[in-house]
């Protein structure tokens, strides 16, 4: 089962039977144990990949246990400590998740309470749990940008370097965009501050800084409408002149010609970067996900095989009504293909491979 796949009918079931689960043991049972199965992918009635309530002996500490330890061979993959579902998730009450994670050669661990999956790593300091999660997958919310970050995390793509890397962006981009917030919503005194000053030569008064702290909050919030009006404008007047879908269309070698345009004149979008990450995480079981590169262009957004444009894998049209992937086959011509949703790059992920296949080859 494909991971959006998985992820969503998970999803589904947790808001039909939370209401009725009252316990962290029926937790485990109805959500808990069907993640660690359907969706990373370990058989849970092997004791050799998965082991519950494994005990974690720790200096003075005899007997405590983590609810699941995930190994491969001797390797632990994860530590998961579980929670009832609804409860707070919190590393001051997983304080044995913590103490073993610290004192283990274990690099992953999972806090969950069966709707929200908190993923933590050793970032900040070797052998040490961070206190923050890179990523956490909630499953009231569903974000599909993290398909591809969770799909790293699968026993059939598990690797430690990739995620380590994929983690320790997700870390700071998550950490960036609440500052962000933050700001967006009530932008403190260094912010306005910052701000004011690209702006005016005044000095910032206490009367300035009121004055100057409203009119960055309305320029803020303005200029997220007219982004958001821009993009909904965009889709509505794109004139639609792209050929039917799935006809093969252009040579690869017409096709190294990008339509490059000065980098200002060029916004890659939030949906292409979430794309890319899919296609990362769908290539990577061939080549390398650092040889997969995105390469933005004014009429198409380019992922390339080592930022080659005579290598291109796929091509993607998101400044459209319909967004639409084309991918190169084996006889160097596109297969175009519409998409109702950017996860359903997940259904192309055959074509995808094989294009990696041949390009490596």
């Amino acid at each position: 089962m494909a991971i959006d796949q998985a992820i969503n009918a998970l999803s589904a079931k947790v808001a039909e039977l939370k209401p009725i689960i009252e316990t962290e043991e029926a937790t485990k049972t109805a959500f808990i144990i069907p993640f660690i199965s359907t969706v990373l992918g370990y058989d849970v009635t092997d004791p050799r990949e998965v082991i519950p309530e494994y005990t974690a002996d720790v200096g003075v500490k005899k007997g405590e246990k983590v609810d699941f330890a995930i190994k491969s061979g001797d390797d632990f993959r994860f530590l998961i400590e579980c929670k009832k579902i609804g409860e707070p998730l919190n590393l001051d009450h997983a304080n044995q998740l913590v103490r073993y994670f610290n004192v283990t050669d274990t690099e992953f661990a999972i806090l969950t309470n069966g709707e929200i999956y908190k993923f933590y790593a050793q970032l900040d300091a070797a052998n040490r749990m961070d206190e923050k999660p890179f990523m956490t997958i909630d499953l009231s919310n569903v974000d599909a940008r993290d398909f591809p970050h969770l799909e790293m995390c699968t026993k059939a793509r598990f690797d430690p370097e990739t995620i380590a890397a994929s983690a320790e962006q997700l870390k700071y981009i998550s950490e960036i965009r609440k500052v962000l917030a933050g700001q967006f919503k009530e932008p403190d005194a260094d912010w306005v501050k910052q701000i004011a000053a690209r702006v005016t030569s005044r000095r910032m008064t206490a009367q300035n800084l009121e004055i100057f702290t409203k009119l960055v909050e309305t320029g803020q919030s303005q200029f997220l409408k007219d982004e958001v009006n821009r993009r909904l404008r965009s889709a509505q007047d794109f004139d639609d002149v792209q050929p039917t879908a799935a006809t093969p269309t252009t040579d690869v070698e017409t096709a190294a010609e990008v339509d490059e345009h000065p980098a200002g004149d060029i916004i890659t979008t939030d949906e292409e970067w979430a794309a890319f990450n899919i296609i990362k995480a769908i290539c990577c079981a061939e080549v390398p996900v650092a040889d997969i590169a995105l390469r933005d262009a004014k009429s198409y957004c380019a992922i390339l095989y080592q930022d080659n444009n005579r290598k291109p894998i796929a091509r993607l049209f998101f400044d459209r009504k319909i967004p639409r992937i084309t991918i190169f086959d084996a006889d160097k011509t596109e297969q175009q293909f519409d998409l109702n949703e950017i996860e359903d790059i997940y259904t192309y992920a055959d074509l995808l491979r094989a294009r990696c296949v041949a390009l490596k080859d």
